[in-house]
This record gives C-alpha cells, structure tokens and sequence, in this order.
C-alpha cells in the first residue's frame, strides 16, 4: 500500500503561486467560454448547424482526454517516480504550447474560406484544448499534493478562486474594447488573443516556480502495475461525494456556459450596448473578494457544502427574479449587468471554492480504496464538467438557430429576443436547482467521515 510522505509549512508563496496557476490558463480559456461562439458566428461566418456539430465532436474529445491524462500522470509517476515531482514537470512542458496553441487559433482560420477553414479551425481547436489539458489535470491535481489539512485545502482553493477571478475578468476587459473599437473583425479577437496568450504565459511559469508537491504518494514500484486507468469505475460505485461533485459539475457547467456563449448577443442584441461588458468586473471582482475573503470562516461555522448551497438557491432566485422583470419591463442595461452579474458571482461561489471539496474526495477515496490517485480523480472530475460545457455550449448554439438568430440583420425579431432572454437568464436559474440537489441529496462526507479520513492519513504518515 502506498505511503504518503507530508512536509510542513504551506507558505504565504505557495499559496500565491498555485493561485497564478489558475490566472494564467483562464487568461485564455475564458475566451474560449464567452466569445468563441461570436468569433464562429461573425467573423469566421460557420453555420449554427455546423457549428454545433463541431462543438459536439470537440467537447466528447476534450471530455476523454481530461480523465485519460490524470490517469496517465498517475500511471507514469507509480512506475518512474519522477524526482521533480508527480504533477509539476507536466505544467512546465505545457506552459508554452498553450500560449502557442491559442494564438494559432484566433489568428490562422481567418486566413481560410469554406471547407478548408472549417478543417483548420477543426484542429487548431484539438491543439489548443490537448495543451489546456495538458496545463490544467496536473495543476488542479497539484492542491492534492499541496495541501495536508482542511484548512490548507480551503487557502489553496480561495487563493484558486481569486487567481480564476482575475484571470477571467482581465480577457473580458479586453476583448469588448477591442470589439468596440474594430467590430466583430479578425484584427480584434487576433489582438486580443495574443495580449492574453502572452500575459497568461509568464502566470503559468510563475505557478510553476513558486509551487511545491508536499504531499507526495510513495507508490512502491512493485505496485505500479495496480494503478490501472479502470480505477476510476470504482470510484463511482463506491465514492457517494465524488457522484455529487460529477453532478453539480455537469449542472453548474451547464449555467456557466449558457450564460457566457450567448452574453453578447444580450448585449449586443437585447440591450444594444455590447462595450459595457467591460464593467461586469466592475461589479463581480469586489464580489468574489468578499466571498472568497469570508468563505473559510463561513465553511468553518456552517461547513462549506451548506455555504455552497445557500449560494446556489440565492443565484437561482435572483436569476429567476431577474427574468420575470425582463418579460415585464424594458430593463436598462446597466441594471441587468448588475443583477446577472450578482446572480451569476454569487452561484459562482461554489466554482470557485468547489477544489476543496475535490481534495476532500479524493482523501475519502483513499480511505475506500487505498490508493491515492488524484490525476484520475481530478481528470474525471473535468469529464464531468466537459460534459456540462458540451450541453450548455452546444445547446446554446443550437438554440441561436432555433429562435431564429441571423448574423446577417440589423435587428433580430422580438422572438429572437426574448428567446436570448430565456437563454441567458432562466435556463442557468434551472441549472442551479440541479446542482442543489447533488449537495442536499447525494454528497455523504460528515464530521465524523472527516476524523476517519485525518486518523487514515496520519497513520500513513508515521509509516
């Protein structure tokens, strides 16, 4: 059986250092979240049909490679136990494949027409998100191998939290000025993606240096051979708080990218005033500050899935509220930045703060199983939330077709709007109640799993 050799002193670099982790992947993944789907639509001109097509086949190769890179990072350290460590040698080999990848994709299709753009744009696709996950299984993996108790899980994921913040409110930022200033022209989405491919670059480096595996496995090599990429069927038969993780992943995914596909079209088309974007930061960073500065001693006096659950009700029914006022009353857009932009910070909680409760599964599997496999956990962990950007994204983009939205017009018809409306606003309230359940309902771990957990890892320690 593996043992787990523990160092002490999770330092105040440490924390800032897995924090820029996270700033630095979504310098460009937020693009891929919240303006992809204009790039395809309005400067590339693909067909809503094609397109959802082409995010269906995406999203199913992004959603197998997520869990098949853990369990290949988890394999590869069993049988060669690399002395740089299980998880960070991979982030220093992705780090510049990413920035490379995304600036190939914004820049490169737009020098194609018809079919052959279509297949460019294919595999520049492919490339970018096998180098994002090539980044992003190893350094979420890392808070496992970071973090010894259940206060240092909770800093690592606040400290997440505020590096995630940062790294999507910096491309939003950018790019609708852009957008304001050059249309919805090749320039603009080139410019940006290149500003943010830089910027999250040096973020990935710095989270590479300033990080450390503490927490290390000790696989014996005789063992190897028992860290199977099949581990993973057992954790879902027998891991309960793993199950419900996989469900509010799938769900809050699901509200994540419904919003973020179709938001300009709301303030392009709906509110007529795309450039004040920008200003979302203005209102979700202050916050997601407060929340993730009061988050841990809430956790601590209340336990942090009943927090996360609180959040979610609260963004379901302002969500809701939100559009019974819009079917009502012709809502300013400065008020509807303001209230989706609190509906969506506040359900957010619980992405932000969900990697604690992911270090937290990954301990009880351990205890259930005896193996410590955070690649395999944590990568499927990410297939569930592929599959929730699957749905959300493709539907989204399905659903522009099926309320009738032309690229092509000055104006879209009143049902066109009010479709985007629905879109934007009561579909992702749906998706909060979902993701609920799965912690009302299914998540197990209690006070007492807790000790069992502490009392396993202790007992290993002193081996």
């Amino acid at each position: 059986m593996a043992t787990t050799t523990q160092k002490s002193g999770l330092t105040f670099k440490h924390k800032v250092g897995y924090a820029m982790g996270d700033l630095g992947g979504c310098m460009t993944f937020a693009l891929m979240g919240a303006m992809v789907t204009r790039y395809y639509t309005n400067v590339l001109q693909v067909n809503t049909a094609v397109l959802a097509t082409l995010l269906l086949v995406w999203n199913i190769w992004d959603a197998v490679n997520d869990p098949m890179m853990g369990a290949l990072m988890d394999k590869m350290y069993a049988k060669h136990h690399n002395k740089n460590g299980k998880f960070r040698p991979w982030l220093l080999r992705a780090a510049p494949l990413l920035a490379i990848t995304s600036i190939v994709f914004w820049t490169v299709p737009t020098l194609f027409d018809g079919y052959t753009m279509l297949v460019v744009l294919f595999f520049c696709k492919i490339l970018y998100e096998g180098c994002y996950t090539m980044f992003n299984i190893p350094m979420g993996s890392l808070l496992s191998a970071m973090a010894n108790t259940d206060g240092e899980r909770a800093a690592l994921s606040s400290a997440r939290g505020f590096g995630s913040m940062i790294g999507n409110v910096i491309p939003m930022m950018i790019l609708p000025q852009l957008l304001a200033k050059f249309g919805d022209t090749s320039k603009a989405f080139g410019i940006g993606a290149a500003i943010c491919a830089s910027i999250g670059f040096v973020f990935c480096f710095l989270h590479y240096y300033w990080t450390e595996e503490r927490n290390v496995a000790d696989t014996p090599k005789e063992e190897a051979a028992n860290v199977k990429f099949t581990d993973i069927l057992s954790v879902f038969k027998k891991n309960r708080a793993f199950l419900a993780l996989c469900i509010h992943g799938v769900c809050i995914c699901c509200m994540q990218y419904v919003g973020s596909t179709l938001g300009t079209y709301m303030y392009s088309d709906v509110l007529g005033n795309i450039g004040i974007m920008s200003l979302a930061s203005v209102v979700s960073m202050p916050l997601s500050i407060v929340a993730l500065l009061i988050m841990p001693k809430l956790a601590e006096k209340f336990g942090l899935e009943k927090v996360i659950r609180t959040c979610l009700l609260i963004g379901c029914g302002l969500y809701m509220g939100l559009f019974a006022v819009m079917m009502l009353f012709s809502v300013p857009a400065i008020v509807y930045l303001v209230w989706s932009t609190m509906a969506s910070g506040i359900a957010s909680v619980s992405i932000l703060m969900q990697w604690g409760l992911v270090g937290e599964a990954i301990d009880y599997n351990e205890l259930l199983t005896g193996k410590r496999t955070e690649g395999s956990i944590y990568g499927t962990f990410n297939l569930s939330r592929r599959i929730g950007q699957t749905v959300g994204n493709s539907a989204a983009v399905l659903a522009l077709g099926w309320i009738g939205y032309d690229a092509n017009l000055a104006a879209q018809s009143a049902g066109t709007l009010t479709g985007i409306k629905a879109l934007c606003v009561l579909v992702p309230g749906i998706f909060l109640v979902g993701s609920w359940i799965a912690f009302r309902f299914v998540w197990n771990i209690t006070p007492e799993i807790r000790a069992k957990m502490a009392a396993s890892k202790a007992a290993k320690s002193a081996q």
